[in-house]
């Protein structure tokens, strides 16, 4: 009986040695405040009859875009009964901020006014929520996990920097053909480009032989 109740002295133990709220994902390696994103939809409606915008409408599109601050990392979409018209003419605005319009717009709220296209914008961040997060104190740490900071910092930063959020979620398609030229080009570059601090004769890679001298010596 005694060596049946052994186990159950010790579990209890430990489990009272534990500290309280610690969440079970913070045991292991990974960091616990993970990036997360955040999708915002900004419409607009213009007037397109029969797929044509006119100056002032075209001129309110590219405002619109302005005051977002369009840029990289932004979706941009048609939708109406004359998308497919108006899309070369909104997509020759958007060409100004560096960016291409893309098929199949989502749903949004509202029906779309009769001579009228629809212009989104899908826009993603990325954030560490409750960070800094110093919700467990440091010590003591009998479980031995990981502190409820860890990762705030690195993956914070990491959040801020990135070009397009979409990216630290899932990679991208690649094509189907490998262009090879485009693959050693980073090489090549590393190979021919001057370098710095070298004496004279050793322009650029391979390093040309130069003899060098010893002052005071062989």
């Amino acid at each position: 009986m005694v060596k049946k109740l052994l186990p159950l002295v010790l579990a209890s133990a430990v489990a009272g040695c534990m500290s309280p709220g610690a969440p079970v994902a913070s045991r292991g390696l990974e960091a616990v405040n993970q990036p997360v994103l955040n999708r915002s939809t900004f419409t607009i409606d213009v007037a397109a009859p029969g797929g044509a915008l006119a100056p002032s409408e075209a001129a309110r599109l590219d405002g619109w875009f302005r005051g977002l601050d369009l840029g990289y990392g932004d979706s941009i979409f048609v939708d109406g009964d004359y998308s497919g018209a108006a899309r070369a003419q909104v997509a020759q605005i958007a060409g100004n901020y560096g960016m291409m319009l893309l098929p199949a717009a989502p749903i949004t709220a509202g029906a779309i006014p009769p001579d009228m296209v629809r212009v989104v914008v899908s826009r993603t961040r990325a954030e560490v929520p409750n960070c800094p997060n110093w919700s467990e104190p440091s010590q003591p740490n009998f479980q031995n996990h990981s502190m409820s900071n860890l990762g705030c910092s690195v993956n914070s930063a990491l959040a801020m920097q990135v070009a397009n959020p979409e990216d630290l979620f899932h990679g991208r398609q690649g094509p189907a053909t490998v262009d090879a030229i485009a693959g050693t080009k980073a090489i090549q570059m590393y190979r021919d480009w001057p370098l710095t601090g070298v004496q004279e004769g050793q322009k650029k890679r391979p390093l040309d032989t130069v003899e060098s001298t010893t002052t005071g010596g062989k």
